[in-house]
């Protein structure tokens, strides 16, 4: 399920004023994983496909610990390689976070395309191990 965040109006030079309209899934559809099921410093979301018109990404907490706050996230794409395509990410925490996005990509991609359900997401979560 979709929902509206944020429209703008303008002029193009077609013609009438459009409406532009970004879109971000509603939070009850993400499934958040604290640190102690991931070995990240912080809270990562990870979501099936739905409507989404991008490939497989993460969402993730920009400040370490359980905290939970979608509006302070960094969004990290999947394939074809880890990379930050939104919010940001210390060099530290990039580090971190494309690794145990590169230990659990088949699980990622899996679960983004529907492949498995959530218990069989869960099943093949891998902890990162610690540095």
């Amino acid at each position: 399920m979709k929902r509206q965040i944020a429209t703008t109006e303008r002029s193009g030079p077609s013609g009438p004023d459009t409406l532009v309209t970004d879109e971000a899934e509603d939070i009850y559809q993400l499934m958040n994983l604290p640190p102690r099921m991931t070995g990240l410093p912080m809270v990562v979301w990870v979501s099936q496909r739905g409507n989404a018109r991008h490939d497989v990404r993460v969402k993730v907490n920009m400040t370490h610990g359980r905290q939970m706050r979608i509006e302070n996230t960094a969004v990290v794409a999947v394939r074809p390689n880890p990379r930050v395509v939104a919010g940001e990410l210390t060099s530290e925490d990039r580090d971190v976070v494309f690794a145990w996005v590169n230990l659990n990509q088949e699980a990622l991609v899996a679960y983004w395309d529907d492949d498995i359900d959530t218990g069989q997401f869960l099943e093949q979560l891998k902890l990162l191990p610690a540095s």
